[in-house]
């Protein structure tokens, strides 16, 4: 029997990438989504790569608890995989309660669904629990730190909940928490991609919509810092690499390969990459040159992070792959894409 994982979020930048590659591994997919944070261009892009035109598309919000139990008694779900969440970091400071209030129902509610069906459960959790860290690389025994917003500290706190929850559900319920680093890139097709409302958060984005025009400079913030060239370091892994992370996970999960009832695996490539050496191998590879300049520091922004991936290799067989130079490429074609060039 084939098994069906249910995507929440599935039609944003990560969702669109995980579906496609849950697809190409045998999995039924459902997508669902409310699109606060996007519109249908990753879903359709999915139908186009997977040549599947019935992949399910549920519009709902998974703050609302009677569509979230419609849901997992329409479809029979052996695992999610949650990412309807808010993300942006600056908003998430301004306007704390929305986030709070957004990123943790839905995820209680997801959790409550999916411990009556008895289906497993993947939470998209991130590096900026492990804050400001003494040492790095962190591995997952790296302590966490006090997030610096609202929106990292959501993801502390689902990670507790997953914890606390698996551990009262005496094997009734089982997890796994990927913590992603920095997911940067596109689809090799160029068909899906990141596609942020507004001014990006994300430093990529920023960076091809520079190039083709749509912003008049890149600002780097900070070039003080105590690295080799004063930008901050980061760990950034391609988008597909990161999406094989989740089939792999689910194929542990559903296959029953768990030591564990909840695991916690870091999702990075282990090599650290800065700000500034990323815009140059973004020129170099693309053959663009890019108007930029620098300025002051932002605040909570961590000087040095990248992850030791050694227990997603090791573990879960999980690696990345794909270079920098080749994610920088697919990220331009996309823009390119989008561009209609």
């Amino acid at each position: 029997m084939k098994k069906t994982v249910l995507v929440s979020g599935g039609a944003g930048f990560i969702g669109s990438h995980v579906t496609v590659e849950l697809i190409q591994a045998g999995y039924d997919v459902v997508v669902a989504d409310n699109f606060s944070n996007c519109d249908r261009t990753g879903y359709e892009g999915v139908k186009k790569i997977t040549g599947r035109e019935d992949i399910p598309l549920e519009v709902m919000d998974f703050c609302d608890m009677k569509a979230v139990e419609a849901l997992f008694g329409k479809y029979p779900i052996d695992a999610v995989i949650h990412f309807a969440a808010y993300k942006a970091v600056g908003e998430s400071v301004a306007q704390p309660l929305k986030y709070y209030k957004n990123n943790l129902s839905s995820f209680l509610n997801v959790l409550e669904a999916a411990q009556k069906k008895g289906s497993f459960v993947l939470f998209s959790s991130s590096a900026t629990v492990y804050g400001e860290p003494d040492s790095v690389p962190v591995t997952e025994a790296t302590p966490r730190k006090p997030a610096t917003s609202p929106y990292g500290n959501t993801k502390t706190i689902c990670e507790d909940i997953l914890h606390d929850t698996v551990k009262a559900s005496e094997g009734r319920l089982k997890g796994i928490l990927l913590r992603y680093f920095n997911p940067i890139g596109a689809h090799p097709s160029a068909l899906i991609g990141e596609l942020p409302r507004g001014v990006p958060n994300n430093l990529v984005p920023f960076i091809t919509q520079t190039a083709i025009g749509k912003r008049e400079c890149l600002r780097i913030f900070g070039n003080d810092y105590p690295t080799p060239d004063g930008t901050c370091l980061r760990d950034y892994i391609d988008i597909v690499d990161l999406a094989k992370a989740h089939v792999y996970a689910v194929g542990r999960m559903v296959e029953g390969r768990m030591k564990q009832d909840c695991e916690v695996f870091n999702v990075g490539t282990g090599r650290p990459v800065s700000v500034l050496e990323l815009v140059n191998a973004f020129e170099k590879v693309n053959g663009v040159k890019l108007n930029y300049k620098f300025a002051p520091r932002r605040a909570g922004d961590v000087t040095a992070i990248w992850a030791d991936p050694t227990l997603a290799n090791t573990e879960m067989g999980w690696k990345a792959t794909r270079t920098v130079e080749q994610t920088l490429k697919s990220a331009w074609e996309w823009e390119k894409h989008l561009a209609g060039k």
